[in-house]
C-alpha cells in the first residue's frame, strides 16, 4: 500500500521546500527487498556481496551482510515491500533529504541514525537519538567506516553571499565496505573536497540544477575524481544520458543510468 497523501506531504515544522577492473558488477533483477519494478546491482566487496537498489530522488538502499541502510529516505516514494532500517544517513534538513515520517517507520528499537549537527538540531528528538558526524570525521558504525564529505554551493544560490547549501551545514558520504567505498553526494556542486576523493568505486551524484551540479559539472567532477562506478541520481528535470554521453571514453569509468521512481 502507497504512503497516505497526508504522511508523503507531511514535514517538519522549519524544514524548508527546496527542495567494474577491480570487482564485479552484476545488474540483477532486485528481489527480496526491493519491489519487482526496481533494479539492484550486487557488487563484490573484500567483505562479500553488497546489493545496491536506487529508489527515489535522493533516496537509495544498500544491503550489506544481512544489514539494511537507507541514505535519505522520503515519503514521496513507495516504501512497500521495504524492510527497515539499520543504518540511515541523512545529508541534510532540507524536506526531500529528512523526513521524519520517514525516520518514524523505518526505525525500529536498533536502528542507528546517522546524520550531521544541523539534521540532530532540527529533529531535535522528535525520532529518537541521532548519531552526529561532521564535515572531514570518520566515524564506524554497524562495522562501516563512514567519512562525512563536505556538500556545499560554491556559486548557485539566492544572491550573493546566499547559496542555497551552506558549507558545514551538510554532509555527502563514503562508506567503507571492505576495499569497496561507495560515496553519496548530496546536494553540492563540484567542490575541492570532491575533486580530492581516492578509490572510490561506486559514486552517487546529484545533478538538479538550480541547487545542484547540472550534467555536465557532474560529469566533469567525476573526470577529476574517478569512481570506477558512477550513477547520477536526485536528477529531476536533467536528461542523464547527458552525464553519460560526457564521459564516454573516460577510462576506468562506468555510467549506470538507472529510472528513479517518481524522476521524469
Amino acid at each position: 500500500m502507497r504512503l497516505s497523501p497526508t504522511l508523503r506531504g507531511s514535514l517538519f515544522a522549519g524544514v524548508s521546500l527546496e527542495l567494474c577492473a577491480l570487482f564485479a558488477i552484476n545488474p540483477t533483477a532486485a528481489s527480496g527487498a526491493a519491489t519487482p519494478n526496481r533494479q539492484a546491482d550486487v557488487v563484490q566487496t573484500s567483505r562479500g556481496p553488497l546489493k545496491i537498489t536506487p529508489l527515489f530522488h535522493g533516496s537509495v538502499m544498500l544491503e550489506f551482510g544481512g544489514k539494511f541502510i537507507h541514505v535519505d529516505p522520503w515519503s514521496q516514494a513507495d516504501y512497500s515491500g521495504i524492510p527497515q532500517a539499520d543504518l540511515i544517513l541523512i545529508t541534510h534538513t532540507h524536506a526531500d533529504h529528512m523526513d521524519p515520517s520517514m525516520l518514524k517507520m523505518l526505525r525500529k528499537e536498533s536502528t542507528t541514525v546517522v546524520a550531521p549537527p544541523a539534521v540532530t538540531d532540527t529533529l531535535n528528538g522528535c525520532c529518537g537519538d541521532v548519531e552526529t558526524i561532521g564535515n572531514g570525521e570518520r566515524k564506524e558504525f554497524l562495522g562501516i567506516e563512514i567519512e562525512a564529505v563536505p556538500m556545499y554551493n560554491l556559486v548557485l544560490g539566492s544572491g550573493p553571499g546566499k547559496p542555497f547549501h551552506h558549507k558545514g551545514i551538510g554532509n555527502g558520504y563514503v562508506l567503507n565496505f571492505g576495499d569497496t567505498r561507495v560515496y553519496f553526494s548530496g546536494d553540492t556542486e563540484c567542490v575541492p573536497e570532491i575533486k580530492a576523493l581516492k578509490n572510490i568505486s561506486v559514486a552517487f551524484l546529484a545533478m538538479n540544477p538550480p541547487r545542484t551540479m547540472p550534467p555536465a559539472e557532474a560529469a566533469a567532477c567525476v573526470q577529476a575524481f574517478r569512481p570506477k562506478i558512477a550513477y547520477p541520481y536526485h536528477y529531476r528535470g536533467q536528461n542523464v544520458q547527458d552525464f553519460a554521453d560526457a564521459l564516454k571514453g573516460t577510462p576506468g569509468v562506468e555510467v549506470r543510468l538507472r529510472k528513479l521512481e517518481g524522476e521524469p
